[in-house]
């Protein structure tokens, strides 16, 4: 049972999310705060497997939930689901600990697979959030390895297999449709994906991505 903690305070968004976990046989709601100020105390309680976060709150920011959340609940995997989509904020979230950014125009008809997704070790997360966070770190990418590094042994340190999940990665695909592409099943996928994340030492899809591209592992699509 998937044990969510909800961080919310638009009523329409928070009953929608707990309309869709009620009919779930796999996830209860454990707890919800609709302030920055409720989300604190919250957790001072039992921790949830997963946080999902609005980052417009009406005494503060969900951001400093989030890093709260990563000494609290170290467990515990954090999702930003909210309206803003703003270098800023997205890059901030990343930084507190946020595993999952999603804007909420693309999360409440799938919330409840994408809490799944994270859960299972995945990083939800837009399009074109995955866009924007490619555009800041895109410089990154022309920067040569390090002399101790040879780039012939960070091309060949994941699989052709890993290689073709972390260009759908690149290009906003979450795992179920990864999945369809590689003729796999979505565990399949979310075993390559830690495997991936292992491997480059990270512990998001954006970080994975930014990272890919330090190292020059993406192929042409998935650079784009």
């Amino acid at each position: 049972m998937i044990r969510l903690a909800l961080v919310e305070d638009d009523p329409r968004f928070r009953e929608s999310v707990t309309q869709a976990v009620a009919q779930t046989a796999d996830m209860t709601l454990s707890a919800v705060a609709m302030t920055r100020r409720e989300a604190l105390a919250l957790l001072e309680g039992p921790a949830a497997d997963v946080l999902l976060v609005d980052l417009g709150l009406p005494d503060g920011s969900g951001i400093d939930v989030i890093a709260a959340a990563q000494t609290a609940w170290p467990d515990c995997a954090v999702m930003v689901a909210t309206l803003f989509g703003d270098e800023a904020r997205v890059l901030a979230s990343i930084s507190a600990g946020a595993a999952g950014y999603l804007l909420k125009d693309a999360l409440a008809a799938g919330v409840v697979e994408e809490i799944r997704t994270l859960h299972a070790g995945g990083s939800p997360i837009s399009p074109i959030i995955a866009r924007r966070l490619l555009g800041h770190f895109r410089p990154a990418a022309a920067t040569p390895p390090p002399p101790d590094e040879p780039l012939e042994e960070q091309l060949t340190e994941l699989s052709e297999r890993e290689r073709a999940v972390l260009d759908q990665i690149a290009q906003g695909y979450v795992a179920h449709e990864i999945a369809e592409t590689l003729g796999v099943s979505p565990w399949t996928v979310q075993t390559y994906i830690r495997r991936i994340y292992r491997k480059l030492g990270v512990r998001s899809r954006a970080a994975v991505v930014v990272e890919a591209h330090r190292r020059g592992l993406l192929t042409d699509e998935g650079r784009a």
